[in-house]
């Protein structure tokens, strides 16, 4: 379904519109030009077994979806905020490290490089070609420059062909990822923003798929201006449990994974709380009563992350739109956060 064109459409929507339109030819581009210093970047992986992947915001939530796709190749990986490192560092010697921001002008990423003079392991993954990131650190750059609308989605979707160029560089096979790339599955949400249409919040959940769920969890927030979070599997069930109802809608990403049937459990729990649960879906499991299944080609890992994150930024703006007048028009925010 194609986003409609409404008269009033608020000029922040109409920009996100713009960006989400060229996404999958952008990410494709990059996937394609990247070879070269993802081949640098795999050669270094190789070398350490060891990455710290940080960045703010989305960067952070794309980090956070690749990880275990690193891990998954016995790679010792981990994802933390640029703004965590600063105050609380990991280690950085002896690691890869991979430092992403679709600006890469942001205030953190200034200071890291300023206090630790990066290392010869150090790469950058942005959006643009100029920016302080890329002049600082060998990098790999998305295809289309700057994202101009204020919540991520292009930014998310070229940063993962990124990383896509990494780990075929690394032996992944990336057919599966670029067919989705190719052909974006086309997918109804009404039935997903009716379900939705009276909650106060969301929370976003997953396992394997969490980082998605972070990153839908953020864009939620920034446009519809409610504290829409995200917590992981097992985190949701060690207490939060106690939040769900009628006015608490959940949505959960499975995939084609050996997690998939902790998901599974926990769409089943949230139904039985009253809570409206939409579940994306791309493993073969049966659908779960009483939840709104948007379901996907079977599929893991980025073929996964890229085939539901379209369908799950539709959704975000749809929810945003019956919430906010100007949704997509930060009040207390920049593009890019150039203060700590």
């Amino acid at each position: 379904m194609k986003m409609t064109t409404k008269r009033n459409r608020p000029a922040g929507l109409a920009a996100i519109d713009r960006e989400m339109a060229h996404q999958h030819a952008d990410a494709i581009a990059s996937y394609e030009t990247a070879g070269p210093m993802a081949a640098k970047a795999a050669a270094s992986l190789e070398k350490t077994g060891r990455l710290l992947l940080i960045g703010m915001g989305g960067s952070h939530a794309v980090n956070r979806a690749v990880e275990p796709l690193y891990r998954g190749l016995g790679i010792d990986a981990v994802a933390l905020p640029l703004s965590e490192q600063l105050g609380q560092p990991l280690p950085i010697a002896g690691r890869t490290i991979f430092v992403t921001s679709q600006s890469g002008e942001s205030a953190e990423i200034v200071r890291w490089f300023s206090e630790t003079g990066g290392t010869l392991e150090t790469f950058g993954l942005t959006l643009e070609a100029g920016s302080f990131l890329a002049r600082t650190a060998p990098s790999l750059l998305g295809s289309g420059g700057t994202e101009l609308a204020f919540a991520a989605t292009r930014s998310l979707t070229v940063t993962f062909a990124l990383h896509l160029a990494i780990l075929a560089a690394l032996g992944e096979d990336p057919a599966a990822a670029l067919a989705v790339l190719e052909a974006p599955e086309d997918h109804e949400i009404a039935a997903a923003l009716a379900a939705l249409e009276n909650v106060a919040t969301i929370v976003t959940s997953g396992r394997r798929l969490q980082g998605v769920a972070e990153a839908l969890a953020l864009g939620l927030t920034e446009l519809s201006r409610r504290p829409c979070f995200s917590l992981e599997g097992g985190q949701l069930r060690h207490g939060p449990m106690e939040m769900l109802g009628p006015e608490i809608g959940v949505v959960l990403f499975r995939g084609q994974d050996e997690t998939a049937g902790l998901v599974t459990a926990m769409a089943q729990s949230a139904v039985e709380t009253g809570a409206p649960v939409i579940l994306f879906d791309a493993s073969t499991e049966a659908a779960v009563t009483g939840a709104v299944t948007i379901r996907f080609a079977p599929a893991t890992g980025l073929a996964a992350i890229l085939a539901m994150l379209p369908t799950a930024q539709r959704l975000m703006i749809g929810f945003a739109e019956t919430r906010v007048e100007n949704a997509g028009t930060p009040i207390r925010s920049t593009k890019i956060t150039r203060s700590e």
